[in-house]
């Protein structure tokens, strides 16, 4: 498996990845806004500065993850892997990726939201480090809400920081 960083130009790639993962998501009320998002719109915030890891099998694409740093943490979001290609490490491995490049950039903590509707991804993350340290109703503009978690890990990769 590579891991690459995505370029402007893999806008559709980034969409066609989540939009298959997401899918599971379909039919929850209300349904993930990933499943809106288009190549445009991941185009234009590719070029207003997120950033993107695309992981890949045998030169074939098969999960993402979207993410931004925001002074001294890195928020990731729409972590996706292909319905074929989960539970063999492929997310765990991005998320590694993201940690490498988060300690090279000076970041000291990865922070990511989950609705609680889907604890298999909050469990993942608590594998793997992340506590919760809020809890939140998000509100839809269609009057429905979202309960979700706040997660975060503290990396390790300087020493003297907390």
């Amino acid at each position: 498996m590579k891991i690459k960083t995505a370029e402007v130009s893999d806008a559709w790639v980034i969409h066609d990845l989540m939009i298959k993962a997401f899918m599971e998501y379909k039919d929850d009320i209300p349904h993930s806004s990933a499943l809106e998002e288009t190549e445009q719109s991941i185009l234009v915030a590719l070029q207003d500065g997120e950033q993107s890891f695309i992981s890949y099998v045998n030169n074939q694409p098969v999960g993402v993850v979207r993410f931004q740093l925001k002074e001294e943490s890195l928020y990731f979001y729409r972590l996706a892997v292909i319905p074929e290609k989960q539970g063999l490490g492929i997310a765990k491995k991005l998320l590694q990726s993201l940690e490498d490049f988060a300690v090279k950039k000076g970041v000291t903590t990865i922070c990511c939201k989950v609705r609680m509707t889907v604890p298999k991804n909050i469990q993942l993350y608590h594998s793997i480090g992340y506590r919760i340290f809020d809890k939140e109703v998000i509100q839809k503009p269609n009057g429905l809400h979202i309960n979700v978690v706040s997660m975060m890990k503290r990396l390790d990769g300087e020493v003297g920081r907390s």
